[in-house]
């Protein structure tokens, strides 16, 4: 256990992703993540789980309801001090009630599999209140209340100065399948040579959120900055049928990963002079 939590990231030959925290249990439930959900969605359980015992510092068996809500105030931070946009002070509810999500899965691991010392969830499904009436659930309030806000969308001015600012034929043409096909992140990534219907201008999607298969148009103004990548700026010869690959470094040929895309953003949106435009908001239409 001392090295717990340690998170350890390793890719297979293949190109599976597989992530470690140097905890028997806990890596077996990654392993449980990894083979139902989205590459996204397990590398997010993994800092989660990384996030909750680097405050909660026991064994995973050892783990009661004192030390969630622990984990729980110390994820709020320091009450006198809020943000304007939101009134919370910490990270925000959504990121914290993840975490909280993240966390309640593993424990509903542990006590599925019936050969552990775990025998309740942790973490609660939330506080009990003097509600009269109604069912069991309408009367249990949430450990923490996600507000429900409206998106951030950026202008067409907006739009224009962080397309202006991407520097290569490939960064617009992915950032152009999120603006102009709606694509998320990972589908910009998962585009294989296969997907790329360029004379009906269309794109298959076949790694999206939830696994779920779809087709969509794209405009000529992807396919133009796409040609142009594929044509001047993409390896001749690389191991991969992925569209986007990295370009430079020891790295060359290989896939481009959602660390490599957000740092392509980053630098864009700093050029740009722009305070946000993240991948999420690039699908969202002004």
């Amino acid at each position: 256990m001392s090295s717990f939590p340690c998170l350890a990231r390793t890719v297979s030959g293949s190109g599976l992703v597989r992530f470690s925290l140097g905890d028997r249990l806990a890596g077996r439930y990654l392993e449980f993540v990894a083979g139902r959900c989205r590459p996204n969605t397990l590398r997010a359980v993994a800092f989660d789980l990384k996030a909750f015992f680097t405050v909660v510092v026991k064994d995973p068996v050892e783990v009661t309801a004192t030390d969630v809500f622990d984990f729980l105030a110390e994820q709020r931070g320091d009450r006198s001090v809020v943000r304007l946009a939101d009134r919370e002070s910490g990270l925000s509810a959504r990121t914290i009630a993840r975490r909280l999500s993240s966390v309640s899965g593993l424990y509903a691991y542990l006590v599925a599999r019936g050969d552990t010392p775990v025998r309740a969830n942790p973490v609660p499904r939330g506080l009990l209140t003097r509600r009269q009436g109604g069912t069991k659930k309408s009367r249990i309030a949430p450990l923490v209340r996600v507000p429900r806000t409206l998106p951030r969308i950026l202008s067409p001015e907006e739009v224009d100065r962080l397309v202006a600012a991407l520097r290569t034929h490939r960064d617009r043409a992915m950032v152009l399948g999120m603006l102009l096909a709606g694509l998320r992140r990972c589908e910009v990534l998962g585009l294989r040579f296969e997907h790329v219907q360029v004379a009906d201008r269309r794109l298959v999607v076949v790694e999206g959120k939830g696994g779920h298969h779809r087709v969509v148009p794209a405009a000529d103004r992807f396919f133009g900055e796409l040609g142009a990548y594929l044509h001047d700026e993409r390896p001749v010869v690389a191991p991969t049928d992925r569209v986007f690959v990295v370009l430079k470094g020891p790295r060359r040929g290989m896939p481009l990963s959602a660390e490599g895309l957000d740092e392509i953003l980053d630098g864009a949106r700093r050029r740009a002079g722009l305070e946000h435009a993240t991948c999420h908001e690039l699908r969202i239409p002004a």
